[in-house]
């Protein structure tokens, strides 16, 4: 059996057993109590060859103060369980099911107990124990089809079966299902991205690095990630970091690092944009698909007010509009790489087309595009296909950061990667997922970013190629008659007349106005106190291709043939 196919059939499964909630609980509601269910019966089935252990350890050290560590020891894990209890003792009393259930629970390890309250599952024992069906649930998850056991299922596949199971929770709930996790495929091309031509940690014996999501939902990108490089270099060690607002995801998470055998401590609860988990803390990579088109007016407040301290904070560069949060997640991002002299850092994030142009010369979203290309970190901008994320079908691009291009070819330019053709249709939609980024096509887009050619699809630009100075273009204020009205012998500004233009940095803006405005307004001028420079990448005009109409005539043969058919169709119908 294929790995998708054995991750399909044991996620349908688990998910069945939602049957038993029937009546007791609403179809949207399922998840509430498959989720944790399902990850406290992998940890069952984890510690299940250490349980005698672990007891009899507990029974002769339970009065030490450094029992914790010594519990660890026994169950060869970061967690453990004391309680007499498994699944299958549970089964053995069903008249005291719900006591014994939750002796069996505060049995675990804080870390596992973390998880499980995070879950809000307390309330649903109580429901499942009063309305008869608690037994009859854990009965169904001891039974083959629920085996989790690493034997029977890998840590790899363990994390594929959460996500579909978010998957089908969030399409019962109506919710994006996106929201929680980004396809396989896309983090595969931007981890590839990440560790290109990075000698140290693909050739590296025992080399340890960091990488960090302050959006990590279920902790997708930090999974593939380390997977990904130990295919590479199994001797470099990837110590994930990240942040989660979202209860449940986050203890997906946390429970997810537990079982892969990470410290699951650097996994963190909270508001990243309000209360950032990691203040003044750096990593050698920053990756991330935080949530966009979603509004910050709650933490409003608390970002301002870290605006206010400049770079000494996260947002020095400006705020974008209060509708759309996405670029303090980059700004987060941007203001954890560590310094140049340290090693620097690499980062890639999604975002839709909104932060490459949003936004006039001067406002939040401007100044931190500013920022960010004259300070020469941005290194490519790639055009991801459409219909490729779960809870999206609009364009998303990966942008790619760095603060070490001083010196190497890519100094002081930037790479945009059209790869919106590079996809395979699916079989089967799964919400708006209709297409996918085959491995050959991640392979395609990784060499085009290495190469740094330009070709059909990559085009290469100096950074100040997209900067621009917006000039206030004035013209005098004249009377009824014509006349100039003037103000101590000066001429007055009509704001009727008043209009702006944006003339390139590439252009000398004397020459530009000379040309392009002076011929059509002799009378002209500027005011250059409200000259100001913006920037802007206009990733679809760059890739424009110009199409000729069809011709006149060919278009008119089709409507001819078009008329005879209809008129075909008519008088069948009218001789009836």
């Amino acid at each position: 059996m294929s790995l998708s196919s054995n991750i399909s059939e044991k996620a349908a499964l688990i998910w069945a057993i939602a049957d038993k909630l029937t009546g007791v609980y609403k179809p949207h509601e399922y998840g509430e109590v498959i989720l944790p269910l399902t990850v406290i019966r992998r940890f069952d089935c984890i510690l299940a060859d250490t349980k005698e252990a672990v007891l009899d350890k507990y029974e002769s050290e339970k009065a030490l103060p450094m029992k914790d560590i010594l519990l660890r020891k026994a169950s060869g894990h970061a967690f453990y369980n004391t309680s007499k209890y498994n699944f299958e003792k549970l089964l053995d009393d069903p008249d005291n099911i719900e006591a014994n259930f939750r002796d069996y629970l505060n049995g675990f390890s804080e870390n596992v107990q973390d998880i499980i309250e995070k879950f809000k599952f307390d309330g649903h024992i109580t429901t499942m124990a009063n309305k008869g069906i608690l037994y009859i649930v854990i009965k169904e998850f001891t039974s083959p089809k629920a085996n989790l056991h690493p034997d029977a299922i890998s840590n790899l596949e363990m994390g594929y079966i959460f996500e579909e199971i978010i998957r089908r929770f969030s399409e019962a709930h109506n919710e994006d299902a996106g929201q929680h996790y980004t396809p396989r495929e896309v983090i595969r091309l931007m981890v590839n991205i990440l560790f290109s031509d990075d000698n140290d940690i693909l050739s590296g014996n025992n080399v340890a690095k960091t990488i960090y999501d302050p959006a990590c939902g279920t902790g997708g990108m930090l999974s593939v990630a380390e997977e990904y490089l130990h295919e590479l270099n199994k001797s470099t060690e990837l110590m994930v970091f990240g942040q989660e607002i979202n209860d449940q995801t986050f203890a997906i998470c946390k429970a997810d690092m537990l079982i892969k055998g990470n410290n699951a401590e650097f996994i963190k609860n909270g508001n990243t944009l309000s209360d950032d988990q990691f203040e003044g803390q750096t990593f050698d990579y920053i990756i991330s698909n935080p949530p966009f088109g979603r509004e910050w007016k709650n933490e409003k407040a608390k970002v301002e007010a870290e605006a206010k301290k400049g770079f000494a904070g996260r947002f020095g560069a400006g705020l974008p509009a209060t509708s759309d949060g996405q670029m303090l997640f980059l700004m987060t991002a941007i203001s954890k790489m560590k310094e140049p002299k340290d090693g620097g850092s690499r980062i890639a994030i999604i975002h839709n087309g909104s932060p490459l142009f949003t936004g006039d010369a001067g406002s939040g979203p401007s100044e931190i595009r500013k920022y960010i290309i004259e300070n020469d970190m941005l290194e490519a901008i790639i055009a991801l296909p459409n219909d490729i994320f779960y809870n999206t079908g609009i364009a998303t691009y990966i942008w790619v950061f760095s603060n070490k291009k001083a010196g190497t070819k890519r100094e002081g330019k930037v790479q945009l990667i059209n790869a919106n053709g590079l996809f395979e249709k699916r079989r089967k939609a799964l919400g708006n997922k209709r297409n996918d980024i085959s491995e050959s096509a991640i392979a395609e887009i990784t060499q085009i970013y290495g190469d740094f050619c330009t070709n059909e699809i990559s085009q290469i630009y100096n950074n100040e190629d997209f900067g621009y100075t917006k000039i206030t273009v004035e013209r005098p204020l004249r009377d009824e008659n014509g006349e100039l009205l003037l103000k101590k012998s000066k001429k007055q500004p009509d704001t009727a007349l008043r209009d702006t233009e944006n003339v390139p940095l590439t252009e000398d803006i004397k020459e530009y106005f000379k040309r392009e405005v002076l011929p059509f307004a002799p009378d002209a001028w500027i005011d250059e106190k409200k000259s100001k420079v913006g920037y802007e990448i206009p990733f679809t005009r760059y890739f424009y291709k110009y199409e000729a109409p069809r011709p006149s005539l060919e278009i008119m043969k089709e409507i001819m043939e078009l008329e005879k058919e209809l008129d075909g169709a008519l008088a069948e119908v009218f001789d009836e």
